[in-house]
């Protein structure tokens, strides 16, 4: 470690150890340690490991864009050569949070231009990002390499032709679920002729359709392309297309699944697919119909993740495309499989360890029940390594969610959302705590909950008591009183994100966490019985933490409606709007 590294590190005293490895040996070593948290872990252990891990980190993750300044980043780490950065809460996928609210990349791209010119990957989630930070990105930064944006706003399609202009060794486009303004598909013909470094290229989720024969001459140029996620425009003919030309693909989400084909068409389809040896994930299928889905048999063998969340299928339908894919580990599907498409699940992947149900129609109530408890219990029944849920339905009891716990008690994400608020065990009437307290009793590993239904402040007793891996914690219209908040602040030692909404916790509730807070990420409390004054206390007793409200129209002067609190290294942010108030 040369003299400048060792000048540059902290002098505090719990890093004046140093190191009995040689330089040489601690370098080999850290560039072994690819997590994150690791990485953090390494850099507390003495001042030479200190430095070792600041010289040698290539890559940042940054759980919260206000938390910590750019300026602060590249001070602490010189040569990071990928940042992931998350911005506005996670309830903004709710609209519970404001327009406009801020988490603007802008500033930081500036700041890295100057301290990270050689910057090579970005992934952003829930980021603001304008046409003008895109054409910014792209011009600047001469060795880019990779662009990630999931759930981010403000940009159009003209920020993605700049990207696709000027970013000559482009690997990665990934654009995910965005609240993107789509003005056409001219974007994709902006690659250049001479381009072929694309291993990732998606736009599922884009609206407008695309020059086909553009994206045939791009798939066909780059040899490397791994994954290909094309949207609705993309027909079968397309699509087979598409596969003659990148038989390599790893992974792929195609396009509209229902066009009127040949027989010729159809062989030359399922050829195709039967020629990509290495498929391991699929999407899309829209507008999938049984007629068809034979196609997709001799690529299943190999599948792992099979997501469905686009395609309505119906029970049998995917009963017989599932009978083809016994190594599959994830599974996404909408509720219109229903409890007989899960039973098939359940007979047919033994090895699933991710289950993901989504509703087709959240907000219609006059509508066919989806999926049940009983279709549940037969994936848990069947798929004892499941350890990872999101299950949306209308009726649940308690007597199965024990039954599913027992079968698979190695979840250590369980996200139940029973979608009528305040809904009890619809066969005995009673609330839902019996059912989460055999969660928490069960799960030892458990780090992310959901809660849902009928829920008195016995679950969040049970939770405090027995949820000691829990990490991220999400309640909606539950909880009798301040008490069940206060279980969970004082009983869960490694909670780090809290979300509330619509729940009975008032001031003392809030209050209670005010040795807790600074150890978490993040607390999001929305339509509660919190105060102004009780906020403006946190913030005089915390001030390292982050205090934030947001004034909703027409609300009691008095109340705070919604209340965002975090920690930060980088004090009050400065870019807050005037529905903001920072306490």
């Amino acid at each position: 470690m040369d003299s400048k590294k060792k000048k540059d590190s902290p002098q505090s005293n719990e890093l004046t150890r140093t190191s009995p490895f040689p330089d040489e040996v601690l370098d080999r070593v850290l560039g072994l340690v690819k997590s994150h948290k690791d990485r953090s872990s390494v850099s507390l252990v003495c001042k030479d490991w200190y430095n070792a891990e600041r010289w040698s980190r290539t890559h940042v993750f940054i759980g919260n864009c206000y938390s910590v300044s750019p300026e602060i980043v590249a001070r602490r780490f010189p040569n990071i050569r990928s940042v992931t950065l998350k911005g506005k809460p996670r309830f903004s996928d709710f609209n519970l949070v404001p327009l406009n609210w801020g988490a603007d990349i802008h500033h930081w791209l500036v700041v890295f231009a100057s301290k990270y010119p050689f910057l090579e990957e970005l992934r952003l989630k829930r980021m603001t990002v304008s046409d003008e930070s895109l054409e910014f990105l792209a011009t600047t930064f001469t060795n880019f390499k990779a662009l990630s944006l999931l759930s981010c706003d403000g940009f159009s399609t003209d920020g993605l032709a700049a990207i696709a202009t000027h970013c000559k060794n482009l690997t990665e486009l990934d654009i995910q679920e965005n609240g993107i303004d789509d003005l056409g598909g001219g974007w994709l013909s902006c690659f250049p002729e001479n381009f072929t470094s694309l291993e990732v290229l998606n736009f599922a989720n884009l609206n407008s359709d695309v020059s086909f024969d553009a994206l045939e001459r791009l798939v066909n140029r780059c040899r490397s392309l791994k994954v290909l996620k094309v949207n609705k425009s993309i027909t079968l003919e397309n699509l087979q297309r598409l596969l003659e030309r990148a038989p390599q693909l790893i992974e792929l989400c195609t396009g509209s699944f229902n066009q009127d084909l040949t027989p010729r068409q159809y062989a030359e389809l399922e050829s195709a697919f039967n020629n990509c040896k290495n498929l391991n994930i699929l999407a899309g299928l829209w507008e999938a119909t049984s007629l068809y889905l034979p196609v997709l048999y001799p690529a299943c063998t190999n599948l792992t993740f099979l997501n469905l969340s686009y395609a309505a299928l119906q029970s049998g339908e995917l009963a017989k495309l599932i009978a083809h894919c016994s190594n599959l580990r994830r599974l996404w599907v909408l509720d219109t499989v229903e409890d007989k498409g899960l039973e098939a699940v359940g007979s047919s992947c033994p090895l699933l360890e991710e289950l993901r149900v989504f509703p087709a129609e959240p907000f219609e109530q006059d509508v066919a029940p989806g999926v049940t408890e009983r279709g549940f219990v037969a994936v848990s029944y069947g798929c004892p390594r499941l350890h990872y849920v999101l299950y949306f339905c209308r009726q649940m009891t308690n007597a199965a969610v024990a039954t599913i716990v027992q079968n698979c008690p190695d979840f250590t994400h369980f996200r139940l959302c029973i979608m009528n608020p305040c809904q009890p065990d619809y066969l005995t009437d009673e609330p839902m705590d019996e059912a989460f307290g055999e969660v928490v009793k069960n799960c030892a590993k458990l780090q992310r909950l959901a809660v849902s239904g009928l829920l008195t402040d016995l679950t969040f007793e049970y939770i405090g008591k027995y949820a000691k891996n829990l990490e991220t914690l999400s309640v909606a219209f539950a909880g009798s009183s301040d008490w069940g908040m206060q279980c969970v602040l004082s009983g869960c030692p490694k909670l780090r994100k809290l979300e509330i909404r619509d729940c009975p916790f008032g001031n003392e509730a809030l209050l209670s966490g005010l040795e807790k807070y600074e150890s978490m990420r993040s607390l999001w409390m929305s339509a509660c019985n919190v105060t102004m004054n009780a906020c403006r206390r946190l913030a005089r007793q915390m001030p390292r933490l982050n205090v934030e409200v947001m004034k909703d129209e027409e609300s009691d002067d008095s109340q705070a409606d919604k209340v965002y609190v975090y920690r930060s290294v980088a004090g009050p942010r400065r870019d807050a709007p005037p529905f903001v108030m920072t306490l």
